[in-house]
């Protein structure tokens, strides 16, 4: 005999859909909002954050990826575009010439300095400002859950 499927219950159901919407809309928002004000896509301005955020603004390729959330050849053009703008540039792991390392260059991190206004902004507005402490709080620990659910292995960033 075949096991059933556990259907969603209709509590279920509305919750899953909320979070599919938002899945959808949020990331359109956010990547809107940086396209329009800052002329970059939400990924890039990952990679931007991800190394502002880094000793001496350098990290390997393959952590960035990581904590950019996305693979390491996507990150690969994404940096490619980036060094055409003059924000970022590679060089060899000197302390193990296998790895590159990404740097955010001065202009980098100015732009970093000129976008994060509003890109919070807009994680204020959307994300924020609609819950309350506890709710946010909740939303934490629900992120954290299906995240580690989605990716046993922890390569999602944390």
């Amino acid at each position: 005999m075949e096991d059933q499927p556990r259907w969603l219950t209709d509590e279920e159901m509305e919750a899953w859909l909320a979070l599919v919407s938002m899945l959808i809309k949020l990331p359109q928002a956010l990547d809107g909002q940086l396209q329009r004000d800052a002329g970059i896509s939400h990924f890039e301005y990952q990679v931007l954050a991800g190394l502002s955020m880094s000793a001496g603004r350098t990290i390997r390729m393959s952590e960035l990826a990581q904590l950019a959330d996305g693979s390491l050849s996507r990150l690969s053009h994404v940096v490619s575009r980036l060094e055409k703008r003059g924000w970022v540039r590679r060089c060899t792991d000197p302390d193990d010439g296998r790895y590159t390392l990404a740097v955010l260059t001065d202009d980098g991190w100015q732009k970093v300095v000129e976008t994060a206004p509003g890109h919070v902004a807009t994680v204020r507005e959307c994300v924020i400002e609609p819950l309350t402490k506890a709710q946010i709080r909740q939303l934490r620990d629900i992120g954290r859950r299906i995240t580690d659910a989605a990716d046993p292995g922890g390569t999602c960033p944390g």
